[in-house]
């Protein structure tokens, strides 16, 4: 199945980290649609972990898209700021009325117990019992998780886990959130994917090259049976999915003109 739009009513939608990479794309998709986007983040005064200013932001909003974030490779830290974001945006939600909460989630999160995976597994537990119609969309890595890595780098030497993916272009998912928003609550939906297979490290080494830097990119095999599903393929959807067309050299392209 590849990406694609679906024309139909406007609405207002509040969307969670909309400051982010994938929260600003999922606003200028909502806004090309003719939708009036609600960002809910801290520079708009509205803070997911403490439930700040969530019940007048969500006045008369419709729809929400979370791609609310944090980086860390903590399972405390993931599992804390996802079950108190979580349980706010739903407790939130349902005093408003919103009719649809659609989140972004990760292909794997529900089998690999790396830190990260286990905050958006609980994520996704709290969406699914919670009180408010619901729609997860699993993803694969995006492009931009090459670049992301080489500019978290120390000196000159870039740690790479190994990772088996099929990376795709943050731009479709946030449009394909949108038109998920639009439609039906469905539960977990069809997982989205690129086109093509990859190892991350490769695709770090190519981002390198593309910048003309003096990197050393070293793979580093994350320990036990996690690792072991990471570069085995468990970051990969199994089965139907929804797929993307951008490669990652159209992406790297674009990115380094």
């Amino acid at each position: 199945m590849d990406v694609s739009d679906a024309a139909g009513t406007t609405a207002r939608v509040a969307v969670a980290g909309g400051t982010g990479l994938l929260g600003r794309l999922v606003v200028e998709a909502l806004r090309a649609r003719g939708d009036e986007p609600v960002m809910l983040a801290r520079s708009r005064a509205v803070d997911l972990t403490t439930g700040r200013g969530l019940d007048a932001a969500l006045t008369g909003v419709e729809v929400v898209i979370d791609v609310s974030n944090v980086t860390t490779a903590s399972r405390r830290t993931s599992e804390r700021f996802f079950t108190a974001a979580t349980q706010h945006l739903l407790a939130a939600a349902h005093r408003a009325g919103v009719r649809h909460l659609v989140t972004i989630s990760i292909v794997g999160a529900d089998t690999v117990d790396f830190g990260y995976y286990l905050g958006k597994r609980r994520q996704e537990e709290l969406v699914a019992a919670g009180p408010v119609p619901w729609t997860v969309l699993r993803s694969t890595q995006f492009h931009e998780l090459a670049g992301q890595l080489v500019d978290r780098g120390f000196g000159p030497v870039v740690l790479v886990p190994r990772m088996a993916s099929r990376p795709v272009a943050a731009r479709e998912v946030a449009e394909h959130l949108v038109m998920l928003a639009h439609g039906e609550p469905q539960g977990f939906a069809e997982p989205i994917a690129g086109p093509e297979d990859h190892d991350t490290v490769d695709l770090v080494r190519r981002v390198v090259a593309a910048r003309g830097l003096r990197r050393l990119v070293v793979p580093l095999r994350v320990p036990g049976e996690t690792g072991a599903a990471m570069a085995g393929g468990a970051l990969v959807p199994r089965g139907d999915h929804v797929r993307g067309t951008l490669t990652f050299a159209e992406h790297l392209a674009g990115a380094t003109r």
